[in-house]
């Protein structure tokens, strides 16, 4: 008998009732699917090195170790063949454009009913880009974002993490200590991220950052 899932699925999402919810609706529109969970990015990054594969990740946008499109721009550069999703309660127009301007392979409103969710999950899971019927994705993306996005998709999966706790505030020393690294290395990561996003200066580089949470329209975004 095969006890193969149909699917391995992975939730990122910081609300337990929610990741609950959408547990329940994907479990009732594809059978045999196999869930994980995960409250925050990390938690999200060591279910993957666990599990080694995954048919698609859902990710909020909006979680506290992670800001605006960052965790989407690392997953696509660390995972390049993991379809990634967003879910998530802003379903600005604006946003879910820039979320497939970033290489997500859908973007699922948390506001969908249980059968359309369903459909976007199944048409996700086939390949194909998902967005609610209303969206328009024919209009080009202006050239001044087109630009931010190439930069930004030609950093490092290691590089992106040390853009991430820049924008924390956080010095080289205690980037190191978290990515269990030499000072030397982080400030190579530096010098890399300022040249791969044009600026001349770390402050430069975190208002570059900014711009990826502020286009999300995510609370840190200010």
């Amino acid at each position: 008998m095969n006890t193969e899932p149909s699917a391995r699925i992975v939730i990122a999402d910081d609300h337990p009732l929610f990741r609950g919810a959408l547990r329940q609706a994907i479990e009732a529109v594809i059978a045999g699917t196999e869930i994980s969970e995960s409250g925050n990015f990390s938690s999200l990054l060591d279910v993957l090195a666990q599990k080694g594969t995954a048919d698609l990740a859902l990710l909020d946008l909006t979680m506290p170790d992670v800001q605006g499109f960052s965790g989407l721009i690392y997953l696509r550069a660390q995972y390049p063949d993991l379809p990634v999703a967003i879910v998530s309660a802003n379903d600005d127009p604006a946003v879910i454009r820039r979320s497939i301007d970033y290489g997500a392979s859908g973007f699922i409103p948390k506001s969908l009913d249980v059968p359309t969710m369903g459909q976007a999950l199944q048409a996700i899971l086939e390949g194909r880009t998902w967005v609610p019927s209303d969206i328009d994705l024919s209009q080009p993306t202006d050239r001044e974002t087109n630009e931010l996005i190439r930069r930004l998709t030609s950093l490092t999966p290691q590089q992106v993490r040390v853009l991430m706790m820049l924008s924390e505030g956080l010095l080289n020393k205690q980037i190191a200590y978290e990515l269990t690294v030499s000072e030397a290395t982080v400030k190579a990561h530096v010098s890399a991220i300022l040249q791969k996003l044009g600026v001349e200066s770390r402050t430069q580089a975190v208002i570059a950052a900014a711009r990826i949470a502020a286009s999300a329209g995510t609370p840190n975004a200010s």
